[in-house]
């Protein structure tokens, strides 16, 4: 016999299964609710872990690590970076939705579904997203770092009377490029926010012009020289010059160009002038051997000999002219060097109208340091480049092949002494020496030397004229000369640390 109750009693244990599902799914729901609210055990942020937290509070430790200050350490100290000054910033809102995306990428039920089976959602590793105001950055490190930390290269010094410079040493200068790249590294990581940025060494600077013409009037003094001495040196990679003249020791009040028998460095301008007229048709060996001749072994014939081959007459006066066309007001020859040869012309300069200082000038042939030193400077810039004065005012006969064959003939010029004997063995020194015996007295009272030198640490243009009014011993003349010649090629050549 059916009973009655059966169906009364299958209906309240399906409500109460029902009731029950209806709990365990309302507190299911709850729980899942709750953990999908925040992230999942092991996700990350920009490095920064944010498992088990909601995103305010992921956020909050994201911008406590990304806004904390980066150390640098540079030159041996060490300074703080703010990242908000040098316009590092954050993009929590992508990264946010970055990391919403990574947790809820599955469907409400598919990830409540996971939830009931005790499936972990993917943790998800959500990449920094930030920008960086590279121009800021190389502003705060040209105008903040650098000039309070980078070691400026110190020159070398002149020892008061000697002809040494103390050793310059190199600077250190911020690598600026590569600490944008170290820093942006630093200011992007959630660990490592120390970065030791680098340098590059410069080179220890050449002393200044004005401690060398210190230096060389200092040994001019010690040297006891009394008479008129006229210097003149030129940079040749910069065009810096040094240019004085001094009287019984001490500096002339007014421009120091004063006229000197120019004597033997007179064959300079006589070779100049002779390649002028000829160019390369005079590259041959018997031109150049009697060029050797009137240079190496300063012999006068030769020099009359190529004079006259540009006017029998009136050679002198050709070599004038031509030093006239390079801008040499200065510079003249007014006859020949053979004895009773007669004085084509009287020349008025505006070195020998002087009347703070005389040198008692020959008639026959002047000239000062300054033209010299251009002279030789044209010759230089012809020789190197095909550049210069003498190519600009001679371009039919003068080329770079006439002027380097010039060089090799000064260079040839094997003294020994004088601006020769200080630079040393071995130099590359192009000159042209000379000096005056008084025809009367029979003692020398004129000694001069115009040299091109080529040293490691640049070349350079010197000439040297010295006068007395009594006379001038050989040998002291030479240890001053040697001592001036010897303190510029240091000065060019000063060693570093």
């Amino acid at each position: 016999m059916r009973n009655r109750n059966t169906p009364l009693i299958l209906r309240g244990v399906s409500v109460i299964f029902l009731i029950t599902a209806v709990i365990f799914t309302a507190f299911a729901l709850v729980g899942y609710s709750r953990q999908r609210d925040s992230y999942p055990s092991g996700m990350t942020i920009g490095g920064v872990p944010v498992g088990g937290v909601n995103p305010q509070t992921a956020s909050q430790r994201v911008l406590q690590v990304y806004t904390s200050p980066v150390q640098a350490q540079y030159a041996g100290a060490t300074f703080i970076l703010d990242p908000s000054v040098v316009g590092f910033q954050v993009d929590m809102d992508t990264m946010l939705a970055a990391a919403d995306l990574a947790r809820t990428g599955t469907s409400f039920w598919g990830g409540f579904w996971d939830y009931l089976w005790s499936r972990a959602p993917a943790a998800g590793n959500i990449p920094l997203a930030a920008t960086l105001d590279e121009g800021r950055l190389r502003d705060y490190l040209q105008k903040e770092i650098a000039p309070r930390y980078d070691i400026q290269p110190s020159p070398a010094q002149p020892i008061p009377g000697t002809t040494q410079w103390t050793a310059g040493s190199p600077g250190q200068i911020l690598d600026i490029d590569r600490a944008v790249i170290l820093i942006d590294d630093a200011l992007r990581s959630a660990s490592n926010r120390t970065v030791a940025l680098t340098f590059s060494r410069s080179t220890a600077v050449r002393p200044t012009m004005d401690n060398l013409t210190v230096l060389l009037k200092g040994l001019i003094q010690n040297s006891g020289f009394d008479g008129v001495i006229g210097l003149y040196l030129l940079d040749l990679q910069n065009g810096n010059e040094i240019h004085f003249a001094q009287d019984q020791g001490q500096p002339l009040s007014v421009q120091p160009d004063v006229a000197f028998t120019a004597s033997s460095t007179a064959k300079i301008p006589i070779m100049v002038a002779y390649f002028s007229e000829f160019g390369s048709a005079a590259l041959n060996q018997p031109t150049i051997d009697a060029m050797l001749d009137m240079i190496r072994r300063s012999e006068n014939p030769p020099a009359d000999k190529f004079m006259s081959s540009l006017d029998q007459n009136n050679g002198p006066l050709k070599v004038t002219e031509a030093m006239k066309a390079l801008g040499l007001t200065n510079t003249f020859m007014a006859g020949y060097f053979y004895n009773g040869a007669p004085l084509l012309g009287f020349f008025s300069t505006s070195s020998n109208q002087r009347t703070d200082v005389t040198t008692n000038p020959d008639r026959y042939n002047q000239t000062t340091p300054s033209d010299m030193g251009m002279l030789l400077e044209d010759l230089y810039q012809c020789a190197e480049n095909g550049g210069g004065a003498l190519v600009a005012v001679f371009p039919s006969t003068i080329n770079t092949e006439v002027c380097q064959q010039m060089v090799e003939i000064l260079v040839a010029d094997k003294l020994g002494a004088l601006l020769q004997a200080g630079v040393p063995e071995g130099t590359r020194i192009a000159h042209k020496h000379g000096w005056v015996t008084n025809p009367s007295t029979g003692v020398i009272d004129n000694v001069s030397d115009a040299a091109l030198v080529y040293s490691p640490g640049g070349n350079y243009i010197l000439v040297v004229f010295t006068h007395h009014p009594q006379q001038i011993l050989f040998d002291n003349a030479n240890i001053l000369f040697g001592q001036l010649s010897q303190a510029i090629y240091n000065y060019f050549n000063a060693p570093t640390q």
